[in-house]
């Protein structure tokens, strides 16, 4: 089964929150890359039915989005942290168990059972308005994987979580992947992504700018033009070596720093090693200054138009 999206297009009054999407996700990881605005939660909405295209059609597998059968397929687990406070973690899942139609005696094994996934058995006890914000985010993950839907939209569910919560998250997604379900994970940072994705999705101002294997999206990354700032010395001649590269667009120094715009900067960083050892140069500092996933976006983006 599939998560398909045909030609959608979803307006807010006059705002365009996604803007003629087309895609088809599949068994596996896929990553939702994107910037805070681009559209990602608006696309997740869309998803999970709680937001109807204004055209084209969101489809899980020959449902649409928003039918009750859809429903039954899709564990959802939203960025926003709203819980009922007064409430437990074991109670909070357990309730959303009753809710999907399970009768005392599966409710209560299947929160068990999720809860033990997402290492909260020691904690799930304490009261919803007490936990942690990795607490909160753990227990959003197992009420949508209670009822054990074959789709899972997780919206940014690593925020707040600590570097060896998000490791034991990242291999419960692998395990759950290994099982064939389908999972889309958005966030805005890109590591993250490459960590946990082997498909991606980059959004960018309600539209998709690039689609693929991780391979593919990277190659479109290190193809882009790029602004290196370098620190050697001596830098006027390392400047001068820099100009006689056809890769190298521009060389600006100012005192011991230069200024690189390369058109490749995978063949740059490539070469860089080399010559500076060929020629005797110190280098004391040699980084990009727009490798951030905004500069990959705004790189695509203008690609597109």
């Amino acid at each position: 089964m599939l998560l398909s999206f045909e030609h959608v297009t979803k307006f807010y009054g006059a705002v365009i929150g996604v803007n003629d999407i087309s895609c088809r996700i599949g068994p596996g990881i896929t990553g939702l890359l994107g910037a805070n605005g681009a559209g990602k939660s608006t696309l997740m909405k869309l998803a999970s039915g709680q937001l109807r295209p204004t055209q084209g059609h969101v489809r899980i597998g020959e449902h649409d989005a928003w039918s009750t059968a859809a429903k039954h397929h899709l564990g959802y687990s939203p960025d926003l942290n709203s819980f009922y406070e007064e409430m437990t973690g074991r109670e909070f899942v357990y309730t959303m168990a009753r809710l999907h139609g399970f009768s005392r005696v599966e409710a209560r094994q299947r929160t068990a059972d999720v809860i033990e996934e997402v290492g909260m058995t020691d904690r799930a006890g304490r009261r919803m308005a007490g936990c942690s914000h990795g607490m909160r985010q753990r227990i959003k993950l197992a009420q949508a994987l209670v009822h054990d839907p074959w789709l899972l939209l997780l919206d940014e569910p690593l925020s707040g979580i600590d570097p060896g919560g998000r490791r034991e998250i990242n291999e419960l997604l692998f395990r759950l992947a290994a099982q064939g379900k389908t999972i889309l994970v958005s966030s805005h940072i890109l590591v993250e992504i490459e960590q946990l994705s082997n498909s991606i999705l980059m959004m960018s101002r309600g539209r998709i700018i690039a689609s693929g294997t991780l391979a593919e999206v990277r190659n479109l990354m290190q193809m882009r033009p790029m602004v290196v700032e370098i620190v050697a010395e001596p830098a006027r001649r390392l400047a001068a070596l820099l100009a006689e590269n056809p890769i190298v667009q521009s060389v600006e120094v100012r005192d011991h720093a230069l200024t690189v715009r390369t058109r490749n900067p995978q063949q740059f960083f490539g070469e860089i090693g080399e010559l500076v050892c060929q020629h005797g140069i110190e280098v004391r500092r040699l980084q990009p200054l727009d490798a951030g996933a905004e500069a990959v976006f705004d790189y695509l983006q203008k690609g597109r138009s």
